[in-house]
């Protein structure tokens, strides 16, 4: 696979980085250095969203017809790296690049007409409602009961780690709607109102001392049926095919970016006879290698193909990758990782940190990736896929 850019995709990329030049506003490239996790907080990636929306550049995998911007999949990789380059802030991925693809494949047309342009402009902010207690990577056993009524469901149970639910006026959620039978075939996919009555949403603040996940509550729950996508006990197969979403995501340039900072970093503070140039170097290796493997499932998703086991070669790689990194990233730092300074990482503060200012986020970036094994489909659990699909197992 060639992945050097022709004529078209250099003065593309040369475009894209004038944009970003010109209006990345400083605060929120700030923001978007400082973030620990993959999940910004609304109050620095919705104002960043807004801008994109009004470029035409705020969903670039989407097609055309539901307002993305028509990109080739190198353009999108282009846009994707220099956006990563620049610092700036990540997009709330819940409904760009989840449940909305979803919603093109199984929405009815009233649900594409009205919810795919709120998506877009940032008007609806979503969470996920798939993990359960009990209920995570065996995510079948969901227990969460939807209950017909005349033209609504009624809900009751709940969710766990629940990104930004705190935040989110909208939720995805599987529930169960059938529970004889194989687990599979009695759960169904819901969008869910937050501000519903009987809604509660409880904070858990994670090992980084941040309050970015929540359990949420649901106690006789209206839904309308006319949110549910797809068939009534028909919601694995829609949650199937967002998780190839999920799990297909681009790593490879966020990761590159921050390896080239570590080896700012190190050459800082570090001998060339460490030991950690090597570990950098086999870093980069990696990286180059992963890169190939996302620009396969990019142009399989492209071309409307589902990449199948390579979004869960590119989940698994893609995450351990990047776990390394940040072992690494706390290693360079040294004892400034240990100190606690999360509030020194709100952008926009006049006073100095403990130790260098690069050493900021080491520790919080570590203790948050560590999940990033487990969300999505654990680790464990992708790989019996790939055995399943790849070698018959």
């Amino acid at each position: 696979m060639n992945l050097d850019l022709d004529a078209s995709e250099v003065a593309f990329r040369d475009e894209v980085r004038e944009f970003l030049q010109r209006d990345l506003p400083p605060e929120l490239a700030e923001a978007g250095r400082r973030a620990t996790s993959v999940f910004t907080d609304p109050a620095y990636s919705l104002p960043w969203q807004r801008i994109l929306h009004a470029k035409g550049w705020v969903a670039p995998q989407w097609p055309v017809a539901h307002g993305g911007p028509g990109w080739s999949e190198m353009q999108r990789y282009i846009f994707a790296a220099e956006c990563t380059r620049a610092n700036a802030p990540n997009l709330a991925p819940m409904g760009l690049r989840m449940v909305g693809p979803c919603i093109m494949r199984y929405g009815t047309d009233e649900q594409k007409r009205t919810v795919l342009p709120r998506i877009l402009s940032g008007e609806d902010y979503w969470c996920q409602g798939y993990s359960e207690p009990g209920s995570g990577s065996d995510l079948a056993s969901l227990r969460t009961r939807a209950d017909a009524d005349g033209d609504d469901y009624i809900l009751n149970g709940s969710k766990i780690w629940t990104t930004h639910a705190h935040f989110a006026n909208r939720m995805f959620g599987l529930v169960r709607t059938r529970f004889e039978g194989k687990p599979q075939t009695g759960i169904t996919f819901l969008l869910i109102d937050m501000a519903s009555p009987g809604v509660t949403v409880q904070p858990i603040v994670t090992l980084a001392g941040e309050h970015e996940l929540n359990a949420v509550f649901f106690d006789n729950v209206r839904v309308p049926k006319a949110n549910r996508l797809g068939e009534e006990n028909d919601g694995w197969t829609v949650a199937k095919y967002l998780l190839e979403f999920e799990r297909g995501g681009q790593y490879a340039p966020g990761l590159k970016v921050r390896v080239q900072r570590l080896c700012e970093i190190a050459r800082q503070s570090l001998t060339s006879d460490d030991g950690v140039w090597s570990r950098l170097a086999e870093l980069q290796i990696a990286i180059e290698s992963m890169e190939v493997t996302e620009h396969r499932v990019m142009t399989a998703l492209a071309s409307g193909a589902n990449p199948g086991p390579m979004s869960s070669m590119l989940k698994t790689q893609g995450t351990e990758t990047m776990q390394r990194v940040e072992e690494l990233a706390v290693e360079i730092a040294g004892g400034y990782g240990a100190v606690d300074q999360s509030g020194m990482r709100t952008p926009g503060l006049n006073t100095s940190p403990v130790g260098p200012d690069e050493h900021l986020e080491a520790m919080a970036r570590y203790l948050n990736g560590r999940a990033a094994s487990i969300y999505g489909g654990s680790n464990e659990v992708q790989r019996g896929v790939m055995a399943r699909l790849m070698l018959g197992l």
